[in-house]
């Protein structure tokens, strides 16, 4: 999955620190924005005097079922936006998380996740921030908006991200991947986030039916039975706790594989021992721990198509029982280890499976809040009067008369934004961030010093001093001509700034100089031209010399050059140096191209062509 990976540590210090701070800054934003909210409607109501209070009519209450997954998957869609600022998030997620999870999926959706890797991996600390706001601001939304069009559009929402997560974070939730088990969270435990949202996104009134119930109820139990079935189904190595190979060699059981190494995830020592034991026993007694799960959801897939309200509550609080223990013993809670984005499976099930049950009993209808208080945005336009001729355009009466609720709605669905936007422009971008390259190099502190002169002669023999480019910027760097390692990624990182600078391309000259002893002629120049498709390059110079006038560059420019026995490669240090038009040092930065991934090629194309805009602003 080449373009998932960045090749940089998720520990890393540059990163850890962006991804922070961008945070900081679109948390001071999102609070900002809600404050402003919150003011305006605040004013707008001052300005409508207030009426005779009206007789308030009693409405009935939101269904149980409704109210459960409503406010269960607000809290959990929160509660995975905390997980995802986790600081090792930014730079880890891509390439240890969705990586792994679609290696071993059929190569389309390989290529498909690749594809959203990629945006990750290319902008890891928008990437990172976008889906915290994201998802805090889905569950908002769902908490506080109750009812009505609002609460219905938050399901929708949850429903839309879902999907994004289930597809790209997850490729599907490992159905087309070897080892499906509902014991590890197959299908996808997002995939019930977006059943969630689309429950809560029906009609309010659909809710108020014991049919919602049991068509619920029967969705979850044709689930279990498929789970079931899959369970038992022979030669995929639950059934056994040692699995032998054509050699005779043992391995750990399917089951007992997956609890060692998730009790290999960093945690706290207790839970890793309880999963060590547990591991020990269903390798021990790996048949009859898979046959206990067969049978408890062969079990639950009976209970819930049967659809009888005593049957079902009796299966509803043993199936609470049976996903916490498979929660705890078998998916180590799922949020452990400073990369877990969600706490997987088992919760989202029981709040589904609970909330069935709720619509499946007759419920007595209580009498709920006043008119006023959640019956709409009317409530509030019956206690007001009207507006003061000529003081409130439509809009402020409509921002007026709006409940705190759907006020409350509307921050959240600002929050989402907050975080969808930068996300949409990461994913349009092409170019990966510089962030990859600072990360890498470190900062560059800008400098003002006169350039070293220099006259040397080019790859077609001509003869090119720093004077006669007197008037253009300079990129310059220090490359071997038979390198075949670093000064080829380099050159290709030099040739992509220039395409990206654009119509500025001819104000600016992309130099290197021979960075070796004894392979320094211009044939060699130029055949390295040739292998990098730098002869098209117009703004491209290679320039060489005899080696007493290459040594004086490398002595002014601060470079190393190590002369290897003949037919090797030189030593020396990667160095790029930027120089404006008049003759000045502006940057100077480490070119070492670490681990060379095309994300880290593209971010330091990017920085380069920046340097080399501020050179030109600054001459």
């Amino acid at each position: 999955m080449p373009g998932m990976n960045s090749g940089l540590s998720p520990s890393d210090p540059t990163l850890v620190a962006a991804f922070r701070s961008a945070l900081l800054h679109q948390g001071a934003i999102a609070l900002l924005m809600l404050a402003f909210l919150w003011l305006l409607w605040a004013t707008a109501r001052t300005w409508r005097p207030a009426a005779p209070a009206a007789m308030s009519r009693a409405v009935t209450a939101e269904p149980r079922g409704r109210w459960l997954l409503r406010t269960g998957f607000g809290v959990l869609w929160i509660f995975d936006g905390i997980l995802q600022a986790q600081p090792r998030m930014a730079g880890g997620l891509a390439t240890q998380v969705i990586g792994p999870i679609a290696a071993s999926s059929p190569g389309w959706v390989q290529h498909l996740v690749n594809w959203g890797g990629t945006v990750w991996s290319y902008h890891p600390v928008q990437a990172a921030a976008a889906s915290v706001w994201i998802q805090v601001g889905i569950g908002a939304w769902l908490i506080v908006a109750a009812r009505g069009p609002w609460s219905r559009l938050a399901g929708a929402a949850s429903v839309a991200w879902g999907l994004v997560v289930w597809v790209f974070g997850e490729s599907f939730g490992g159905i087309f991947a070897p080892g499906l088990s509902w014991l590890t969270g197959a299908p996808g435990g997002v995939l019930f986030y977006v059943a969630a949202g689309a429950l809560i996104a029906l009609p309010e009134d659909a809710w108020r039916r014991p049919r919602s119930g049991r068509l619920l109820l029967a969705g979850l139990g044709v689930f279990c039975a498929g789970m079931a079935v899959l369970q038992a189904w022979p030669g995929r190595g639950f059934w056994q706790g040692t699995v032998h190979d054509r050699a005779g060699h043992g391995q750990a059981g399917t089951l007992s594989g997956m609890v060692r190494e998730m009790a290999a995830t960093p945690q706290p020592r207790f839970l890793s021992s309880l999963l060590w034991r547990f591991a020990s026993f269903a390798t021990r007694y790996a048949f009859a721990v898979n046959l206990v799960v067969v049978i408890a959801l062969a079990a639950l897939a009976a209970a819930f198509l049967a659809g009888r309200p005593r049957l079902v509550r009796y299966a509803m609080w043993s199936g609470i029982v049976f996903c916490l223990a498979d929660w705890v013993l078998v998916q180590d809670l799922g949020f452990l280890g400073g990369l877990g984005t969600d706490p997987n499976s088992m919760i989202p099930l029981i709040l589904l499976f609970s909330a069935g049950y709720l619509a499946l009993v007759p419920e007595v209808t209580g009498v709920g809040e006043a008119a006023g208080g959640d019956m709409g945005d009317a409530g509030d336009a019956e206690r007001q009067g009207p507006p003061r001729p000529g003081m409130l355009s439509r809009l402020g009466n409509t921002v007026a008369a709006a409940r705190a609720r759907s006020v409350a709605a509307v921050g959240a669905l600002a929050v989402i934004l907050l975080g969808a936007a930068p996300m949409a422009a990461a994913a349009a971008n092409r170019t990966a961030d510089p962030i990859l390259a600072l990360a890498i190099a470190g900062n560059s502190g800008r400098l003002d010093l006169p350039a070293p002169g220099f006259s040397l002669t080019d790859q077609d023999g001509r003869t090119v001093s720093l004077a006669s480019l007197h008037g253009k910027a300079v990129l310059m760097t220090f490359l071997d001509p038979v390198c075949t390692t670093d000064c080829p990624i380099i050159a290709q990182e030099f040739k992509q700034a220039g395409r990206m600078l654009g119509a500025q391309a001819g104000q600016v000259e992309l130099v290197a100089v021979v960075a070796n002893p004894t392979y320094r002629s211009t044939a060699f120049t130029r055949a390295f031209d040739r292998q990098e498709g730098l002869t098209t390059v117009p703004n491209w110079l290679y320039l060489t010399g005899s080696l007493s006038q290459l040594g004086e560059v490398w002595r002014h420019y601060g470079v190393a050059v190590q002369n290897l026995p003949a037919g090797a490669m030189s030593a020396h240090n990667d160095v790029a140096v930027i120089i404006d038009p008049a003759g000045r040092i502006r940057q100077e930065m480490d070119a070492d191209p670490g681990p060379g991934t095309s994300g880290t090629q593209s971010s330091f194309s990017v920085l380069l062509s920046q340097y080399a805009r501020q050179a030109l602003r600054q001459s």
